[in-house]
């Protein structure tokens, strides 16, 4: 016998139905774009304002099937980095991706590659033309997923700012893995100490050594100054009390580019923080 929905039940129902009708830019969050093994969508925050300016806090959300993976902004020795077109959003006058410290894993074929195992949100500050009128962003995203072999993927998105910052919070969290900015030799906890190029010309490597609490893992990654330089990822060396000592020779150059007096980015990063230093090579031997 059919029996009558309780009072409770029809209002649970009647609650559901009103946000399944509600549109996906309201929620301050797009659609999936779904593809075999993981989906993306943007999602919205709220005005952040700060000594450097005001922007909206925003992110590209990927989510990745188990034992599937996604890479870094250098993919290390195999892989693609995502690339971000944000051409045709309206009321837009710039838009910065963060990227939240990776991980270094096998990529199959006895290298390395730099990326992210499970769910990650890229952060993103939008900054709009007009503050008084919300700016929606159009997102061309092609990004490469990997489990065994790699495959393409893509999504188009749109995505008009609320300001009700739903999301803010997810896109918080996220932000909190970015690798800090800070010079050489600085940190609380974490810190690139220092940078020693050393060897002989023609067989050149540089030394680079972290101060870290004793127990901490920790890893490094360097990049050069163009994304042309494709430098093998540092090897740790040497584990001392408070310091981790790392090393890589000075392969993968350019044609035509010289490592003496070339910027270089290194990201440091542990269970707890992770950190960004820009420092020149200089004085390698001849």
């Amino acid at each position: 016998m059919l029996r009558a929905a309780s009072p409770l039940l029809a209002i649970a129902a009647g609650a559901l139905g009103c946000l399944r009708g509600i549109p996906a830019a309201a929620q301050d969050a797009t659609e999936w774009a779904t593809e075999p093994h993981a989906a993306a969508r943007l999602v919205a925050g709220s005005m952040v304002k700060t000594d450097d300016g005001t922007f909206l806090r925003a992110g590209v959300e990927i989510r990745l099937d188990p034992g599937w993976h996604t890479y870094w902004r250098d993919p290390g020795d195999s892989g693609v980095p995502p690339t971000f077109d944000f051409t045709g959003s309206e009321n837009v006058k710039a838009v910065t991706v963060l990227w939240p410290a990776p991980e270094r894993f096998p990529d199959g074929a006895g290298g390395h590659s730099i990326g992210y195992k499970h769910d990650i949100i890229f952060p993103l500050r939008v900054v709009p033309k007009d503050m008084a009128n919300g700016p929606t962003i159009h997102l061309k995203l092609d990004y490469a997923i990997c489990e065994k072999m790699c495959v393409p993927a893509d999504a188009n998105l749109k995505l008009t700012f609320t300001r009700s910052g739903l999301e803010e919070t997810a896109i918080e969290r996220a932000e909190l893995r970015v690798p800090k900015r800070v010079p050489l030799g600085i940190g609380n906890g974490l810190a690139i100490r220092s940078v020693h190029p050393e060897g002989r010309a023609g067989h050149e490597r540089v030394v680079v050594e972290i101060a870290a609490p004793e127990g901490a893992s920790v890893d490094l990654f360097v990049e050069g100054p163009t994304p042309e330089w494709s430098l093998p990822l540092p090897e740790l060396t040497g584990t001392e009390s408070g310091t981790r000592r790392f090393t890589f020779d000075l392969d993968g150059l350019p044609p035509g580019a010289h490592a003496d007096g070339a910027t270089l980015t290194f990201t440091a990063v542990s269970p707890n923080e992770a950190i960004e230093v820009v420092t020149r090579i200089d004085q390698l031997a001849r």
